[in-house]
């Protein structure tokens, strides 16, 4: 176990890219991501688990069929299993997600944005 704290502003200079989260710890069987985003994801659920959005910069915007959620920084949202969900978000957006390991971001629906495997920054 490291006896340092874990620096988010620190961790998102290490990357550029888009919709490729990068894992920065674990607890339990749960992994802690961090993830920049800009434009529109693609129309997923994951029906095993929920997941949850922390904004840490910017702002998110989760689409679902029925209507949408707008997430600010400092601020979190849980998407509950099952639930097909976007998001979205008009600039640059840095956020944290917790989820199971093992969890595919696209959750059901895979494709070109689908993360290929855990990446350690």
């Amino acid at each position: 176990m490291s006896e340092k704290a874990i620096n988010f502003k620190d961790k998102f200079s290490k990357f550029s890219e888009h919709w490729t989260p990068k894992v920065i710890a674990e607890m339990n069987d749960y992994q802690f991501k961090l993830v920049k985003v800009e434009g529109e994801f693609v129309w997923h659920d994951h029906p095993d688990t929920d997941e949850v959005f922390i904004v840490i910069e910017g702002e998110l915007i989760i689409e679902f069929r029925d209507g949408q959620v707008t997430i600010k920084a400092g601020e979190m949202y849980v998407v509950p299993k099952g639930k097909e969900h976007k998001p979205v978000a008009n600039q640059e957006c840095e956020i944290l997600i917790v989820e199971p390991k093992g969890v595919v971001n696209t959750g059901d629906s895979g494709g070109d944005l689908t993360a290929q495997n855990d990446v350690w920054i």
